[in-house]
């Protein structure tokens, strides 16, 4: 099986064009300031619009990886690595903006990388997920 990757698409949009708006801005206001503002000054400006490309970047940053053996879950700011037999489920309710995986310990995960705001693609996504961990996930009759 090759390696499969979910990413949500609108929120990475949104985040990625917000944080090159916002640099850009930051870039500008630095270069266009009055003469009395002082380099130190315009650095800061600079240094702003760097911390919020970070912080916008840790909105677009998660996704779900399928691999052969795992399942690597990257949330904003945490990353999870499990076996295909950790997962027993995963789901969905109508109305949540993003499933949850259900583990073998008893605990749920929630998976940033598939976002209802997306729609039909999510419902498809979150099925692809489900096929997997169906052929995956369950371990083998002795």
């Amino acid at each position: 099986m090759a390696t499969v990757t979910w990413r949500p698409r609108n929120i990475r949009l949104v985040a990625y064009g917000l944080a090159a708006l916002v640099l850009a801005t930051m870039v500008v206001l630095a270069l266009i300031l009055p003469p009395d503002w002082r380099l130190q000054d315009r650095a800061g400006l600079v240094l702003f619009g760097v911390f919020a490309v970070f912080a916008l970047h840790l909105l677009g940053r998660p996704r779900l990886v399928a691999e052969q053996n795992q399942v690597i879950v990257v949330n904003s700011i945490r990353t999870h690595v499990l076996e295909w037999a950790e997962i027993i489920d995963i789901r969905m309710p109508t109305g949540e903006p993003w499933p949850t995986i259900d583990l073998a310990d008893g605990s749920t995960l929630a998976v940033l990388g598939i976002q209802s705001s997306d729609g039909e693609t999510a419902r498809r996504n979150l099925s692809r997920f489900r096929s997997l961990l169906h052929d995956r996930g369950e371990a083998q009759e002795p």
